[in-house]
């Protein structure tokens, strides 16, 4: 069974600390950079997004434009050739 020194223990400490605090400048040195490339892919996310709801908003618009359009005219053929019934002129009784 190995005993651990206490010079062991000393320097593993040692190492432990010193690989903190360079992740700790590491990560202040290279945070604002990723952070950035994160910000960038979000706005191109989102301007893909915009543009993909602008195309479908613009369809379902020419879409409501056709069909109100046809609507419009097979209601007019449809009161062209639509008979209510026969005129009747009523007279007055006195």
């Amino acid at each position: 069974m190995d005993i651990a020194s206490f010079a062991g223990i000393l320097r593993t400490i040692a190492i432990l600390i010193l690989i903190y605090y360079a992740a700790k400048f590491l990560l202040r040195l290279f945070a604002p950079m990723i952070l950035q490339q994160v910000a960038k892919k979000a706005e191109q996310n989102f301007y893909q997004q915009q543009q993909y709801n602008q195309q479908q908003y613009n369809k379902s618009q020419q879409e409501r434009n056709t069909n109100q359009q046809h609507k419009v005219k097979s209601d007019k053929k449809y009161n062209d050739n639509k008979k209510v019934g026969e005129y009747i002129d009523f007279e007055e009784i006195d």
